[in-house]
C-alpha cells in the first residue's frame, strides 16, 4: 500500500508540472517605464498617528485632515497588493500654518510636523524599498510661503522676483518671474538661491534614498536651472527620477524639457484628450496620439491630480456610472506606453470638483470591485513586458471600440477595450496577427482561436481584455494520460483497502 501512495504522489507532482505555463514572462530588469504610480496627498490619506493631530479639522476642506507618514507605511501593503510599484508624495516640506497641501514652504530641511519625523519618513521608505516600492516626492522650487524667513531678510531680497500676478500664459518670461497665488517667486538665476536649492535636492536623497523628484510647477523655472539640477541630483543616486509637473493651462514645450534632463513632462492636454475619450461611451479613440515628447514611455499617463477636479466628476456629469468608464479608462493607460499615475481615491471612484474639493479624504470602507479589477490590471502589467516595452499599433478603432497590439521580443499581446454602448464583433486577420495561433485572454479568461486564420472577438460593453498570443493548446494529451493513470491507481489504492479490511 505504502509503493501505491508514493506512485500516487509521483504521478500528482507529474500531473501539475505538465500544466501549460502562464504565458507572460516576468520582468527581469525594472525600469522607470515599467513603474504603475501611485500618488498621494499625505494630508488626504490616512491618519495613523494621533500625536500630530496639530490644527486638525476634518469638516474644513482648507484646514489639516490628519494624515501622515505612519498612514502612508500602514497601507503600503493595500498600495502593493493593487499592483502599484512606486508611490509619489505631494510635498512633504514643513510648511506656514494652513498649508495642509505642502506648497507654502516655510524650512526645506525638514518635514511638515503634521506629518510626523524624519525618522518616520526615513522608515516610510525603508518600509516601501523591502516591498520594492519606489518613492518619489514633491521638491518645490519655484516659490516659498509668504511667511518664510527670507522674505523679511533685508540680505535676500535679490532672492525673489519682484512683486507681479501672471497675466499672460502664453508669455514665457512672465510665467517664469511672475508670483503664482501670491507666492513670494524664487529668482532661480540668482546664484545663492540655485546653490540652496541643489543643495537641499542632495541632501533629501542622501539622507532618505528617495528614488525620484516630482517638480511642481516645472515651466515656471528657467530651463537653465533644470539643466543643472538634473545633473546634480542624477549624480547623487543611480536611477533617480525626475517627473515634471507642468501648471494646468499653459503651453509648454515638453521636448525642451526633454533636453534639460527631466525625464518625464504632465501633458494636460493629453489629460484632458483621455477625460474625454473615457468620461463617455461612444467617443474616439481618434484624440489620443502619441505624446510631443522623445521617450513616450516615460510620461505620465493620468486623468486627474491634486491640481484638477476628479474624472469622476466628470463621468458623473455624463450620467454614467463611474465604475465601468473607470475601469475601461484604466485598462488603456496601464497598457499604453507611459507610466500610469493614479491619484488617490481613485480606485474607489472618489468625487470632487476644483480645489479643494478635490482633495477630499481617502475612503477606506468602500466596495472593492473597482480595487479588484485594479489589482488585475496591476498584476498583468508587472508579468507582460509587452505591455510596458513594447511597439504599439492600432489594428481597429472605431466610435469607442479599440484593439491594439503591443509587442515586445517574443511576446504579442492584444488589447480589446470596448467603450461602447452595445456589444462589438471584431474581426482579425493573419496581417494583422500572426493566423494558426490563439488569443488567451488574460483579464477575464476569454479563449479566441484562429479560425481560418481569423481571430473573431466578441467584447461585450464596458468590458476589456487583455489577451495574449500563443501556440494553440488542442487536447493536451499526456495530461489527459496522467489523469486517467492517476484514476486508475487510485482505484486499485481503494481496492486494496477494502481487501485489506475484509
Amino acid at each position: 500500500m505504502k509503493k501505491t501512495l508514493i506512485t500516487l504522489i509521483l504521478i500528482f507532482f507529474f500531473v501539475i508540472t505538465s500544466l501549460p505555463a502562464h504565458a507572460e514572462t516576468e520582468k527581469d530588469d525594472r525600469s522607470w517605464q515599467d513603474e504603475t504610480i501611485y500618488s498621494i496627498m499625505v494630508d488626504r490619506f490616512f491618519n495613523a498617528n494621533t500625536n500630530n493631530d496639530k490644527e486638525v479639522n476634518t469638516l474644513d476642506p482648507v484646514a489639516y485632515n490628519g494624515g501622515d507618514f505612519q498612514g502612508v507605511i500602514d497601507k503600503l501593503d493595500y498600495l502593493k497588493e493593487m499592483g502599484f510599484t512606486a508611490i509619489r508624495l505631494t510635498s512633504i516640506f514643513d510648511n506656514t500654518a494652513g498649508g495642509y497641501h505642502g506648497y507654502w514652504v516655510n524650512d526645506f530641511y525638514k518635514p511638515d510636523e503634521h506629518f510626523g519625523s524624519m525618522k518616520t519618513f526615513n522608515k516610510l521608505v525603508q518600509e516601501a524599498h523591502k516591498r520594492d516600492m519606489k518613492v518619489v516626492i514633491d521638491f518645490v522650487t519655484n516659490n516659498v510661503s509668504p511667511e518664510h524667513p527670507w522674505v523679511i531678510d533685508s540680505s535676500k531680497q535679490d532672492w525673489f522676483h519682484e512683486k507681479q500676478e501672471i497675466s499672460n500664459l502664453e508669455d514665457q518670461n512672465e510665467i517664469e518671474n511672475g508670483w503664482v497665488n501670491g507666492l513670494p517667486d524664487l529668482n532661480q538665476d540668482n546664484p545663492e538661491v540655485k546653490a540652496y536649492l541643489l543643495d537641499a535636492a542632495k541632501w533629501w536623497i542622501n539622507k532618505t534614498d528617495i528614488d525620484g523628484y516630482s517638480l511642481p510647477e516645472v515651466n515656471h523655472v528657467p530651463l537653465s536651472f533644470w539643466s543643472d539640477f538634473s545633473k546634480e541630483v542624477k549624480g547623487e543616486k543611480k536611477n533617480f527620477f525626475l517627473l515634471g509637473i507642468t501648471s494646468p493651462n499653459s503651453a509648454v514645450d515638453l521636448k525642451k524639457y526633454d533636453a534639460a534632463g527631466i525625464d518625464s513632462l504632465t501633458d494636460y492636454q493629453h489629460s484632458e484628450d483621455l477625460r474625454s475619450v473615457f468620461a463617455a461611451t461612444n467617443q474616439t479613440f481618434g484624440l489620443l496620439k502619441e505624446g510631443k515628447v522623445q521617450n513616450p514611455e516615460l510620461q505620465p499617463q493620468f486623468f486627474d491630480n491634486e491640481n484638477t477636479s476628479r474624472f469622476t466628476q466628470d463621468i458623473v456629469t455624463n450620467k454614467h456610472f463611474p465604475g465601468a468608464r473607470w475601469k475601461t479608462a484604466l485598462t488603456y493607460i496601464y497598457s499604453t506606453p507611459g507610466i500610469p499615475v493614479v491619484f488617490y481615491g481613485s480606485e474607489i471612484a472618489l468625487n470632487g470638483g476644483e480645489i479643494p474639493d478635490n482633495r477630499q479624504p481617502m475612503n477606506f470602507r468602500t466596495e472593492k470591485e473597482l480595487i479588484d479589477y485594479i489589482t488585475k490590471l496591476g498584476e498583468l502589467r508587472n508579468q507582460l513586458p509587452s505591455l510596458t516595452r513594447g511597439s504599439m499599433e492600432m489594428l481597429y478603432e472605431k466610435n469607442g471600440m479599440a484593439v491594439y497590439k503591443r509587442v515586445y521580443q517574443d511576446e504579442t499581446a492584444i488589447i480589446a477595450i470596448n467603450n461602447t454602448s452595445e456589444s462589438q464583433n471584431i474581426t482579425l486577420n493573419n496581417e494583422q496577427i500572426e493566423g494558426d495561433k490563439e488569443l488567451r485572454g488574460l483579464l477575464n479568461g476569454d479563449l479566441v482561436r484562429s479560425n481560418e486564420n481569423q481571430y473573431d472577438l466578441i467584447i461585450d460593453r464596458d468590458e476589456s481584455e487583455i489577451y495574449v498570443l500563443t501556440e494553440k493548446s488542442g487536447i493536451n494529451l499526456p495530461l489527459v494520460g496522467s489523469l486517467v493513470v492517476v484514476y486508475i491507481l487510485f482505484m486499485i489504492f481503494i481496492l486494496k483497502i477494502r481487501k485489506r479490511r475484509r
